[in-house]
């Protein structure tokens, strides 16, 4: 293992997943379902009241695998490449070896690639990347890249691009997994192109695959390639993907404004709830969360226990203050009857606590996902990391104010097309609804939000909750 490792008609769409049921409250297996696995949580933490309960999906197992030991073939290259050691022994998560580069500090692309294989078709498929960054203070952003003739035909993934000051999914010292499915095609050169709705003109006839890391031109990175795999996508199952409507905060205008634009076309809702706001303000009450959960069957998740933490977000406090409100949280939605074992991250923040012990992993404890708010590719099933996923935010039908336009979402070529086209899942994720015109980007208008629903139901997108949608493969 690696260097220093501790241990390795509407309503009818949804009739399968009823008959289902809403048993399966799972955790997701395989590589990178634990994010920061040679960080252990903080000692002196007891057993949770409510862990969660570990059921897993079947893990999705690949078609075609490159996992970089002896022999593998791949070169690296590029301007930006400084060193690099092809079997590197110091650092790896599978095998004996993964592939090593350090970058030039210059800003342009380095990388790692083999052209000339065997002529791949990826229809039903997704690629899988197994990477580490040594330490991301200079990381600028990474991109795959996959075509033919040497890549003068060439679709491309925009990875990750890391910020300064946000969470990031990719994170220093860490092995991390990526799915990338043709939902997240970025775009296209040679005679490879992107329809208007995003569709790729080709999916069979590969023979080149890169893996570009550019740093920030400030100063060099070392990154390792574990793994460049192809795995099955969910296309035959969810052939229009899956879109689930998650709403952060406990706002009242979900149960009043929300709810009935929802409920006609038999579209359920997560509910990320904050227990210490519940039957204040301008917050749900517990009435009107039942009748959420038992008449319309929307999910009641959690978001924080106290106001004060939720304001303040986890990252902030130290590891037993995070983990405290993590049990307490958990404790009140199974003390009221609500069963969901899933989390959403207050700002979507999952960084290390002020002691240094990482987010996710104290969410490890109590919950079997918690939702970002990062949105650099759809979210797959199973997830790559169920304690980051992927949710596209801050949607709204109000001008000047920030967010997420809800044009880019609905508008050709924007993420329920892509959604439709690959049969991945995408999580959107709103907080309060408004009767009027929106002023902030946590706002979305109930005009809006029934504009969202018509376009989602007439591109016949099956509408999950989180809690159905992890259960699906259980």
């Amino acid at each position: 293992m690696s260097k220093g490792s501790k241990h390795s008609g509407p309503v009818g769409r949804r009739s399968a997943l009823r008959v289902m049921g809403l048993g399966g409250l799972v955790t997701v297996g395989g590589i990178g379902a634990l994010a920061t696995a040679d960080a252990a949580p903080a000692e002196g933490l007891g057993v949770p009241p409510y862990a969660p309960t570990g059921r897993r999906p079947r893990y999705r197992r690949a078609t075609w695998s490159q996992q970089f030991q002896s022999g593998h073939g791949w070169t690296a290259g590029g301007a930006g490449t400084g060193s690099s050691n092809p079997v590197d022994t110091e650092f790896f998560t599978r095998g004996t070896s993964s592939a090593r580069v350090t970058t030039a500090g210059s800003g342009v692309q380095s990388y790692i690639r083999k052209t000339g294989m065997t002529a791949m078709d990826l229809s039903g498929k997704m690629i899988r990347l197994i990477f580490r960054v040594t330490d991301t203070a200079h990381l600028g952003r990474i991109v795959f890249y996959l075509g033919s003739s040497a890549l003068k035909n060439a679709f491309s993934w925009r990875v990750h691009t890391h910020s300064a000051t946000g969470a990031n999914y990719v994170q220093s010292g860490e092995w991390v997994t990526v799915h990338l499915q043709w939902a997240d095609v970025s775009g296209a050169s040679g005679t490879y192109s992107l329809s208007a709705t995003g569709e790729p003109s080709v999916r069979t006839g590969f023979t080149d695959m890169s893996f570009a890391v550019y740093d920030d031109a400030a100063a060099p990175v070392t990154y390792h390639l574990q793994a460049v795999e192809l795995v099955p996508d969910t296309e035959s199952v969810f052939p229009k993907g899956v879109v689930s409507i998650t709403f952060d905060d406990s706002h009242k205008s979900v149960h009043d404004l929300a709810r009935p634009v929802m409920d006609p076309y038999g579209m359920p809702g997560t509910l990320y709830n904050i227990a210490d706001a519940i039957g204040t303000g301008s917050f749900v009450n517990l009435a009107q969360m039942r009748s959420l959960q038992d008449s319309s069957g929307w999910e009641m998740a959690g978001h924080a226990y106290a106001n004060a933490t939720h304001t303040a977000s986890y990252p902030k406090l130290t590891a037993q203050e995070v983990d405290a409100d993590f049990a307490k949280l958990r404790e009140w939605l199974v003390g009221n009857g609500f069963t969901s074992e899933h989390f959403a991250y207050p700002h979507g923040a999952f960084q290390k606590t002020t002691d240094g012990v990482p987010v996710d992993v104290l969410a490890t404890r109590h919950f079997s996902t918690a939702r970002s708010i990062i949105s650099e590719t759809i979210e797959s099933f199973a997830p790559a990391m169920p304690y980051r996923l992927k949710a596209l935010t801050g949607i709204t039908d109000g001008t000047g104010i920030g967010g997420t336009a809800l044009s880019k979402v609905i508008g050709a070529g924007g993420a329920l097309d892509r959604c439709a086209g690959s049969g991945s899942w995408l999580i959107l994720c709103l907080h309060k609804i408004v009767a009027g015109t929106p002023a902030a980007s946590t706002e979305i208008s109930q005009a809006g939000l029934r504009t969202l629903m018509a376009e989602i139901d007439k591109r016949e997108i099956e509408v999950l909750t989180v809690q159905e949608a992890m259960a699906y493969y259980s």
